[in-house]
C-alpha cells in the first residue's frame, strides 16, 4: 500500500516501508563496510607493500585523485537519475548496473602489482559506486514521508556506522588474504544491490514527462545559491567540516597505530580490527537511540550538534593519552558521536533541499554528498602536509581534526527550516 506525496513521490507504508528501510540498511551497511575495509586497511597495506618509504604520500595521492572523480560523479549521477525514465524507475537502474561495474573493477584491484595500475582500477570502482550511492540516498526523500525520516535515517545510519566498523574488522583479519578480502567485499555489494532492486520494485518512471537535455541548463543547475538557500549552504558546510576532521584521522588510522602508538605491522592490523569492534557497539546503540529520539521529539539539530562535539572529544583522547589506552577511548567515544551524527545527518539533509517541481532531489543530494567527497580529496593531503611540516608528528592531525569537527557544530546553529 502506498500513499502519494508530491507529484514525483510515492511514500511507502506498512510492510513495504519496513522492507525498504531494512533493505536500505543492508545496502548501506555493505557499501560502508567496503569503503572502510578497502580504504582503511586493504589499500594502505597494498600501497605499503609496493613502496614502504612513500606509503603516506602515495596514499594521500590515491585519495586525492579518486576523490576528484567521486566529487564530479556524485552530483552528475544524481542529476541523471532524476531524468532517468524506465519501467524499473529512476533510481534502480543506477543501483544495479553501477554495482556490477564497480565490483568487477574492485576485484581487479586485488591483482595489481604497481601503484598506477591499482590507481586506475580503483578510480573505475569509485566512479561506479559513487554513481550508485546518490540513487540509494535519494530513495529516502522519494519514498519516505518527512516526519518519518528521523527513524529511517537512524536505522540506515546504524547500518552505515556498523558497516564502517564491520568492514575494518573483516579487512583487518583478512589483510593477509588480499584476493579473498577484495572478492568478498565486491561480491557482497553486487549481490545485495541486485536483490535490493528485485525486492523493492520502484514505481515505473517511463510515463513521467521527459525533460529535454539542455546542457547549459543542466550544468547551471549544479549551482545552488547560498543567498537564496542558506539552510542548504549551512548543511553543506557542516557536513564538509565534520568529514574534514573525521577523514583526516580515519585515512591514517593504520599508520597512526604503527608510527604514533608504535605497533608492528601484524599487531596494527589486529588492533584496528579490535578497535572497530569497540566502535561498533557504541555506534549501533547511539545511532538507533538518536534516530528514535529525533523522530519522537521532531528535533534534528541538537543531535547533529551534540554528535559533532562528542567526536571532537574523541580526537582529544589520543592526544592526552598517546598509548593504546587512548586509542581505545577514541574508538568508544567516536562511536557515540559519529553514530549520533550519521543517524540524524541524512534526515536533516533531506529536509534542507531546495523546493523543486521538477524532482531534482537526486541532483541536490548528490551536491550534498560532495561535502563528503571533497574532504576525501583535501584531508589526506592536508594530513600529509601536516606530517611533513611537523616531523611526522601525528598529533598535528588530531589537533586539526578537533578544530574541524567543532566547526561543524557551529555551522548547524544558523539552519532555520529544521528544528
Amino acid at each position: 500500500m502506498m500513499a502519494t506525496g508530491a507529484a514525483t513521490h510515492s511514500y511507502v507504508l506498512g510492510p513495504q516501508r519496513a522492507k525498504l528501510q531494512l533493505s536500505l540498511m543492508v545496502n548501506f551497511f555493505l557499501l560502508m563496510a567496503l569503503y572502510s575495509g578497502v580504504l582503511g586497511v586493504l589499500l594502505p597495506n597494498q600501497i605499503a607493500e609496493l613502496d614502504e618509504g612513500s606509503k603516506a604520500n602515495n596514499l594521500a595521492l590515491l585519495f586525492a585523485i579518486t576523490s576528484v572523480f567521486s566529487t564530479l560523479t556524485t552530483p552528475i549521477a544524481g542529476a541523471l537519475s532524476d531524468r532517468t525514465r524506465s519501467r524499473w524507475g529512476r533510481r534502480s537502474p543506477w543501483i544495479a548496473i553501477a554495482s556490477l561495474i564497480g565490483s568487477a573493477a574492485l576485484f581487479g584491484v586485488s591483482w595489481m602489482t604497481s601503484f598506477w595500475s591499482l590507481m586506475v582500477l580503483w578510480v573505475m570502482a569509485t566512479v561506479a559506486y559513487n554513481s550508485m550511492q546518490p540513487a540509494m540516498t535519494t530513495l529516502i526523500a522519494d519514498r519516505f514521508a518527512p516526519e518519518t525520516r528521523g527513524g529511517v535515517s537512524g536505522v540506515v545510519g546504524a547500518g552505515m556506522t556498523a558497516g564502517l566498523t564491520a568492514g575494518t574488522v573483516v579487512a583487518g583479519y583478512l589483510a593477509g588474504e588480499r584476493v579473498l578480502a577484495y572478492g568478498l567485499f565486491a561480491g557482497a555489494i553486487a549481490a545485495s544491490c541486485l536483490a535490493f532492486v528485485a525486492i523493492n520494485r520502484e514505481p515505473p518512471s517511463d510515463a513521467m514527462p521527459r525533460r529535454p537535455m539542455r546542457w547549459g541548463e543542466f550544468l547551471k543547475g549544479f549551482w545552488i545559491s547560498p543567498r537564496e538557500h542558506p539552510d542548504f549552504a549551512w548543511a553543506f558546510a557542516s557536513r564538509f567540516f565534520i568529514y574534514m576532521g573525521y577523514q583526516a584521522v580515519a585515512a591514517y588510522l593504520l599508520y597512526i597505530l604503527r608510527d604514533y602508538i608504535g605497533l608492528g605491522n601484524a599487531d596494527s592490523n589486529i588492533a584496528i580490527a579490535n578497535m572497530a569492534i569497540v566502535t561498533l557497539i557504541f555506534l549501533v546503540i547511539s545511532s538507533l537511540g538518536s534516530g528514535w529520539l529525533s523522530d519522537r521529539y521532531q528535533r534534528r539539530k541538537p543531535f547533529v550538534i551534540l554528535g559533532s562535539l562528542i567526536m571532537g572529544c574523541a580526537m582529544v583522547a589520543p592526544l592526552a593519552v598517546p598509548t593504546m589506552q587512548g586509542m581505545w577511548a577514541y574508538a568508544a567515544i567516536i562511536g557515540v558521536g559519529y553514530g549520533m551524527f550519521m543517524s540524524i545527518d541524512m534526515a536533516l539533509m533531506t529536509q534542507v533541499l531546495p523546493k523543486s517541481a521538477l524532482g531534482d532531489e537526486g541532483k541536490d543530494l548528490g551536491i550534498l554528498t560532495t561535502a563528503v567527497n571533497i574532504p576525501q580529496i583535501i584531508s589526506p593531503v592536508m594530513a600529509a602536509i601536516l606530517l611533513n611540516a611537523f616531523g611526522n608528528d601525528y598529533r598535528a592531525i588530531f589537533w586539526a581534526a578537533v578544530l574541524f569537527v567543532f566547526g561543524s557544530a557551529l555551522c548547524v546553529f544558523p539552519i532555520k527550516s529544521v528544528r
